[in-house]
């Protein structure tokens, strides 16, 4: 579909789009259809653009006009440009080389494909190209926008929101969209802001000091020096005597003072000092940019370009009879007025100056969207849980930390990098930690020390860990959450969380496991885990919704958040709210155990190890079971006593030949299974690990009446164990 048609003095553009009806019902379910605009805008010799609009009806738009949008994210924009006959050598100006990559020029056509992926914002199509020896440039401006959100709210809100909270930590560079921003007087200026203000400065800046060279402030200054009278233009009343005296003498030369004209000036001195400032900082940042991934061949000739003439203006002659610059004695009012000096003035503040991003006219590059959303559902989280702990935000222990990543840009430290600990009275009651990277590996100084993954790794963005001291004093109750800028669909009109990142979820609550020390066994603790997605729908509808009732039903589930969405945030409040609220006990009977685990704080208090005697004729290989090497033990016969329910079975302690026990097995899952077997069909099957030997075998007495199993609490079991200890094994 053409969405498109800018008609030039020099060609013909087209921009289409396959798929757009689809996206834009997309937005408009999303969004709106009436916050759905874009601002467009282009350089000289265009003359005419006109947008097919959503119902196939043209409508031509001004320079400057604002529209319905034509440009979104995650979606393909192939471009056509037929040029004059006249034209040739045109090329992509984008500062991404893979972008200018995607476009190639053949008989007189420039054909490709935009795809902003999840960069929203404003964004440029540059063209240059060659008529005769002159090269020509165009520029075409407007906003891409996004399906999910509001780009003209939500966009701005998180944006707020993470600045208040990380400074520079939104921001990035060699994207494909931009952000106007303006100066502001405090805090500190970054390398990005720097550079991204003197992009928009550094024409003005070149002519202002060209146009000083050519006609530059000067000051008069007497200088001794001998001259012959016939070169005197006025007489000093000094020499008038010695004139007399002289006056047949043409060869003579008179001691007088001359006026001359300086260029060393105060506000001189100031603008080879700031040039030279300049020029340095321009070629240490160029040669930081040249070295990016991704860096287009024309961005960098321009970069070049730049610096040559920085360079050249710095060798100026001008610059010979100017001294160094030692600070202003007073304020120059040639600096803040006169032509050219006023420009160099100008720029130089603005350099020094920090940011506020709003609409202003300077361009800073911002992360994608998805990052965005996912940087701002952790502050978030953050602010619940802060809030719902009663907690001052000056008294949150923040032990996150902002690290750089590449040239210019910050990135919010992971895992241990990263946690907000929430404590009152020095009691700990809360942690969260943003993007933990879960692995076995020790070394690994980003993972979270006590939550470890035996196979793969798992990267769930948000871990929020209640602490609890009701049942047993700092117990951890972890949840997991992921936020994902994503929409499935919508039904019964509430939007729907993406099925993979739901099943995604579960794999990271059965793969994910708690050890309180080096040494210790891996335990279950994860209870939870939960998608945060930019969805809408009312708050009704929002809680009859499948993947929000599966909370209440297996632990799993999604929350639409969004900004500016007060009713759906509730919801996750209320959540959060009764976690914090909840005993563990209760937590513990509402969790579901995965893949045979149990959540339990200690060993439940009734019959949780029971002795057994091993029957050789259901085990295979009853040696490994005995020696602590086993994977499974079968129970046959009769099975256990009647009033033993088998999932009460946490440990296994096998009966060695001669009635004494050497240790235990921890039990992973049992249930039932059924053999040919007439008079005993059913065997208990458990699967077992993390064998555990005494410190001294102990007596047990009959192992013959033990194939049923004695089962014994942990107390039980381990009195025994000591008023039984035998020296010397049977």
């Amino acid at each position: 579909m053409e969405l498109l048609t800018i008609e030039h003095q020099d060609f013909t553009m087209s921009i289409e789009c396959g798929k757009f009806d689809a996206i834009w019902d997309k937005a408009v379910r999303n969004v709106g259809a009436e916050n759905l605009t874009s601002t467009y805008s282009w350089s000289d010799d265009v003359l005419s653009v006109v947008r097919q609009d959503e119902n196939g009806i043209s409508q031509e738009i001004t320079n400057g006009e604002t529209r319905s949008a034509v440009f979104f994210d995650n979606a393909e924009y192939p471009i056509w440009v037929d040029f004059k006959n006249y034209v040739r050598n045109a090329r992509f100006g984008s500062i991404l080389q893979g972008d200018n990559e995607n476009f190639s020029f053949r008989r007189g056509i420039l054909a490709g494909f935009l795809n902003y992926g999840n960069d929203i914002g404003k964004s440029e199509i540059l063209i240059d190209y060659t008529v005769g020896t002159e090269i020509r440039h165009f520029r075409f401006g407007f906003d891409v926008l996004s399906t999910k959100l509001n780009y003209h709210e939500h966009w701005r809100k998180i944006i707020e929101d993470i600045e208040s909270e990380y400074r520079m930590l939104s921001l990035d560079y060699m994207k494909r969209t931009f952000h106007g921003f303006s100066t502001d007087t405090e805090g500190e200026t970054p390398e990005l802001v720097w550079w991204s203000i003197f992009a928009g400065e550094q024409k003005k800046f070149v002519n202002a000091v060209k146009s000083i060279i050519e006609r530059p402030r000067h000051r008069l200054h007497g200088i001794e020096t001998y001259i012959r009278a016939d070169k005197l233009t006025r007489i000093p009343i000094a020499i008038e005597n010695e004139l007399a005296e002289h006056r047949k003498e043409p060869a003579h030369l008179y001691r007088v003072e001359q006026q001359v004209q300086s260029n060393d000036t105060q506000e001189n001195r100031f603008l080879k000092y700031a040039l030279g400032q300049i020029t340095a900082k321009y070629e240490t940042l160029k040669r930081r940019i040249e070295a990016i991934k991704g860096a287009s061949d024309p961005f960098k000739e321009k970069m070049k370009t730049m610096l040559n003439t920085l360079k050249h203006l710095q060798r100026n002659p001008f610059f010979r009879t100017v001294g160094r610059f030692k600070g202003m004695n007073q304020e120059s009012q040639v600096l803040q007025k006169a032509s050219g000096y006023s420009q160099v003035y100008r720029t130089w503040n603005l350099l020094r100056r920090a940011y506020s991003l709003n609409d202003g006219i300077y361009r800073l590059q911002s992360k994608d969207i998805a990052t965005l959303y996912e940087i701002w559902c952790f502050i978030e989280v953050s602010h619940i849980v802060r809030d719902l702990l009663g907690i001052k935000p000056e008294d949150v222990d923040h032990r996150n930390r902002m690290e750089m990543n590449g040239m210019f840009t910050w990135e919010l430290g992971k895992g241990e990098h990263s946690r907000i600990l929430f404590k009152k009275d020095d009691v700990e009651l809360a942690e969260l930690v943003y993007n933990p990277k879960h692995t076995d590996k020790e070394n690994d100084t980003i993972s979270m020390d006590r939550l470890v993954v035996p196979t793969v790794a798992q990267k769930p963005d948000i871990v929020l860990q209640l602490t609890k001291h009701d049942l047993q004093k700092d117990m951890k109750m972890t949840y997991l959450f992921d936020a994902k800028y994503r929409i499935e669909g919508r039904v019964n009109g509430v939007d729907t969380p993406p099925e993979d990142a739901i099943n995604q979820m579960h794999r990271y609550r059965d793969a994910i496991y708690y050890k309180e020390n080096k040494d210790a066994a891996l335990k279950k603790e994860v209870i939870g885990g939960y998608i945060l997605y930019p969805g809408d729908g009312k708050k009704a509808e929002v809680e009859v919704s499948k993947f929000y009732k599966t909370i209440d039903e297996v632990n799993i589930g999604a929350f639409p958040l969004r900004p500016k969405d007060k009713e759906n945030r509730d919801l996750l409040v209320k959540f959060i709210e009764l976690l914090i609220g909840k005993a563990s006990t209760e937590i513990l009977d509402d969790s579901i155990p995965q893949k045979g685990l149990y959540y339990t704080s200690e060993e439940p208090k009734d019959a949780v190890y029971m002795i057994l005697t091993l029957d050789t004729e259901v085990n295979e290989d009853v040696n490994a079971v005995l020696e602590g090497k086993a994977g499974t033990i079968m129970m046959g016969r009769k099975g256990m006593e009647e009033t033993k329910d088998i999932q009460t079975v946490r440990y296994i302690a096998p009966i060695i030949p001669g009635g004494h026990i050497e240790g235990f097995y921890k039990v992973v899952k049992a249930n039932l299974t059924h053999v040919n077997n007439e008079k005993y069909p059913i065997r208990i099957k458990f699967d077992v690990s993390d064998w555990t030997e005494l410190a001294q075998p102990a007596k047990f007495g009959m192992a013959r009446a033990a194939y049923r199993g004695f089962c014994k609490t942990r107390e039980e079991f381990f009195q025994h164990c000591k008023e039984q200890v035998i020296i010397d094994k049977i």
